[in-house]
């Protein structure tokens, strides 16, 4: 972080009283992080390190979102916490060295990694669907790359219950996504079956969709420490899509930004 954005960050602490600080904020360009891997790491892994600094010295417990791309994608079975990270891309590896550097520069920060992240705002999968089965009478979705989608509103609500019901949070590793694994495709058809669209949807695979930045295969998180530590229930991914889609729809703008 630059001297002059890390004395800014100094200055807002020093007044603020602080109790917990919540990092949202990524470089998420999948793709292009392979061809900006200086601006990705900067964001996502030394920014981090200043900022878990900044809240060590200001006694702010720091909760860190971080991704599901820090495996490989080669388990068969969904990836818990104490599994070995294993990123196939630089956003990936930006996004471990950016837990890695929370963790050692704050001790009390709580890393949430979660998947496949969608809402009523902004770009993303669910309103990119939504616009294309608008515009077209057909389109191809990859069907062999799987996980579980998550509604972003559902993290928020978790993360806020794990603030108002535990006055010291216990720090570490968690993972959250809603319940449920399935492919791109498979989510390409729920939203659909809610459009009650005529677009045909085709089955592809990852060879037939060749991308700058390698997928993991399979990147289905395990949530049972989170639902167990902080008492968290986590809803279905289906009945959450349900829900963000009532309120895209309710504003059909939205889905063309």
């Amino acid at each position: 972080m630059p001297l002059g954005d890390q004395l800014v960050l100094e200055k807002y602490f020093s007044e603020k009283n602080i109790y917990y600080c919540i990092n949202c904020a990524a470089y998420t360009f999948v793709d292009k992080a392979e061809e900006e891997k200086k601006l990705a790491f900067e964001i996502n892994s030394h920014a981090v390190r200043d900022l878990a600094r900044t809240c060590k010295k200001y006694k702010t417990q720091l909760i860190h979102i971080s991704t599901d791309y820090v495996f490989n994608g080669n388990s068969k079975t969904t990836y818990t916490e104490f599994d070995k990270s294993d990123p196939v891309n630089v956003y990936g590896q930006s996004k471990l060295q950016g837990e890695n550097f929370a963790l050692e520069n704050n001790p009390r920060t709580i890393i949430i990694r979660t998947s496949w992240l969608y809402s009523s705002y902004g770009k993303n999968f669910v309103k990119t669907m939504i616009r294309l089965m608008n515009e077209k009478e057909s389109i191809q979705v990859v069907n062999d790359q799987v996980g579980s989608p998550t509604y972003a509103a559902d993290l928020a609500k978790a993360i806020i219950k794990i603030i108002e019901e535990n006055e010291l949070p216990k720090p570490g590793i968690y993972h959250y996504c809603n319940k449920g694994i399935i492919s791109w495709y498979d989510f390409a058809n729920a939203i659909k079956q809610i459009l009650k669209s005529d677009c045909k949807i085709n089955p592809i695979t990852t060879v037939d969709f060749p991308t700058a930045a390698k997928r993991p295969v399979n990147s289905g998180l395990n949530t049972t420490k989170i639902e167990k530590q902080f008492g968290i229930t986590i809803p279905g991914w289906n009945e959450s899509l349900v829900k963000c889609m009532e309120k895209i729809m309710k504003s059909p703008d939205s889905y063309r930004e």
